[in-house]
């Protein structure tokens, strides 16, 4: 396998679970500034002098609007390839892979655009409820989620010091303008057939890993917890990396440094329209980035599917 970019936070998470896979090994990983030192024992090298034809497979964690055309030319020369940047979320060059939605693709696909880390939490707690009919298309789904600082990446800047986010906890991108909105928004229409809107307000967590999603859901009918759960457990019986906790919600703990997504339901009373409160935890390094590009590697070659990752 070759991956671009190792040298970010997502980079470091491929890196460490690729050095731990029993079917797959690095051919050669890329980084600028740190070409010529290695990582987890893999020497770096620059983007444009990587060894293509070395590896079997690509996965590129380049940043957005810089990976496309390595990707490209990884395809090029006949590479299979994960995208883990935006760049081609929402093209139809790509397979879009959110993996227990997208398996029935995953085998033959050439170009895997794996999803973003906001947009997995809340696709997976909402699609089976969408795949119920259950979403009210009339009334907004409000997405409140946080984040921990390696979601905002591996460049310094003076918001991420230590001393601006210790003990604080902060909106930031209100009013609808996060990035990862237009994804949210275009899958949920595509996959779940909900064409409704969405209001999505990120949050920055004082943790440096991990991402806990609150969304209230509008509901075409009163549907109580036990119905809820079992709503859940049906859609996800058979998937190793999403669990159904029964009668309690999901925290960080459940999830840092596993490629799972935990999910949790609570009945909304004292309301005159039918809501359902459900929550989502995930690791933003690993089921939202680094865990979820190797699942999805390991449909494409062929592997196990939970080879290599931590459940």
């Amino acid at each position: 396998m070759g991956v671009f970019g190792a040298s970010g936070y997502v980079g470091r998470e491929l890196l460490r679970l690729l050095a731990g896979h029993p079917h797959a090994t690095v051919a050669f990983a890329t980084a600028e500034s740190a070409a010529g030192g290695d990582l987890e024992g893999v020497p770096l090298v620059r983007a444009a002098d990587a060894p293509l034809h070395r590896a079997e497979a690509v996965l590129s964690c380049l940043p957005h609007g810089v990976s496309a055309p390595y990707v490209r030319a990884a395809r090029e020369a006949g590479r299979r390839v994960v995208d883990l940047s935006a760049d081609l979320r929402l093209s139809d060059e790509a397979v879009y892979g959110l993996t227990e939605f997208a398996r029935p693709q995953l085998a033959d696909a050439a170009l895997v655009a794996n999803p973003g880390c906001y947009p997995t939490a809340a696709l997976l707690a909402l699609l089976p409820l969408a795949h119920q009919g259950l979403l009210d298309a009339s009334r907004e789904i409000i997405v409140d989620a946080a984040s921990g600082v390696t979601g905002a990446g591996r460049s310094p800047t003076r918001e991420l010091l230590f001393g601006e986010v210790a003990e604080d906890y902060r909106a930031y991108a209100a009013g609808n303008s996060h990035r990862h909105l237009p994804e949210l928004q275009g899958m949920l229409a595509r996959v779940g057939g909900f064409a409704g809107d969405v209001v999505f307000t990120p949050h920055l967590l004082p943790v440096r890993r991990g991402i806990l999603e609150t969304i209230h859901v509008p509901l075409t009918r009163v549907v109580d917890q036990s119905t809820a759960e079992g709503i859940f457990a049906a859609a996800y019986a058979d998937e190793p990396f999403v669990r159904i906790l029964p009668q309690r919600l999901p925290a960080l703990r459940d999830v840092v440094y596993r490629n799972i997504v935990a999910l949790g339901v609570a009945a909304v009373a004292r309301v005159r329209r039918p809501r359902l409160t459900v929550v989502a935890a995930i690791d933003n390094l690993v089921k939202g980035a680094a865990g979820q590009a190797v699942q999805n590697m390991n449909l494409m070659m062929a592997f196990p599917e939970t080879a290599g990752l931590p459940c």
